[in-house]
């Protein structure tokens, strides 16, 4: 089945957000490629390497997982189980896609509450109260804020210096700080939802039969086994 994602549909916020994400995929991408590479030639060449590589490529590859995910969800590129759905007739596959856009849409703002909660008091913010949805916030004390954590191996970049009087009450950052590492938690599961709602209101508006529709896996094994039967 061919994927819903088309390039001309989006308009306004749609492709501003379509060509950030692309954009950021690309970068970390691309910084990994270097780290590592710049990486394999100190080690091998030199004998030497980069202390914080390691660091910085697994926290990128953090970023491009959640980046990819939310990126994927609009291309229709998560793979669908739709065995049990297919044994309807359309209408009927349309209410339960709505009910499963609605489902998926429930999960992203409770995924939010917990990104929020885990990124907040690296900011000096407070986390929500309420056990699955936000009823407030909590009462923010000295002993909350974190927003002085760094990561122990990535050294600071000076046009981050500007953090320093926010979060960190004018004292230097020695190594990079948690609170820009930790923000592609809040940063992305809104990324996630915003997509998840694209989804449904493209099965609302009859754009899209379906939430998640991906049939590469069942296209791989169609085209071995036709290489095995030597077609």
């Amino acid at each position: 089945m061919a994927s819903n994602y088309n390039k001309a549909e989006l308009t306004g916020v749609g492709r501003w957000v379509n060509e950030f994400e692309e954009t950021a995929i690309a970068l970390i991408l691309g910084a990994m490629l270097v780290i590592t590479f710049i990486n394999v030639v100190l080690r091998f060449a030199f004998n030497s390497g980069l202390i914080w590589g390691l660091d910085a490529v697994a926290n990128l590859f953090a970023w491009l997982v959640i980046f990819g995910a939310s990126y994927a969800i609009k291309t229709t590129s998560h793979l669908g189980v739709d065995a049990v759905t297919n044994l309807f007739s359309p209408p009927i596959r349309r209410v339960l896609a709505l009910i499963a856009g609605a489902l998926c849409v429930l999960f992203a703002v409770l995924l939010m509450k917990g990104a929020w909660d885990a990124w907040a008091n690296f900011a000096n913010l407070p986390q929500t109260t309420g056990r699955w949805f936000p009823t407030g916030f909590e009462e923010m004390r000295r002993s909350s804020f974190r927003g002085y954590l760094t990561d122990n191996g990535i050294p600071m970049v000076e046009w981050l210096r500007w953090l320093e009087p926010l979060i960190n009450y004018d004292e230097s950052y020695e190594k990079f700080p948690m609170v820009v590492l930790r923000f592609i938690l809040p940063f992305g599961v809104a990324l996630i939802l915003f997509r998840f709602i694209q989804a449904f209101v493209r099965v609302w508006t009859g754009v899209s039969t379906s939430l998640i529709v991906s049939h590469e896996a069942e296209d791989d094994v169609e085209n071995v086994r036709h290489v095995n039967a030597g077609d």
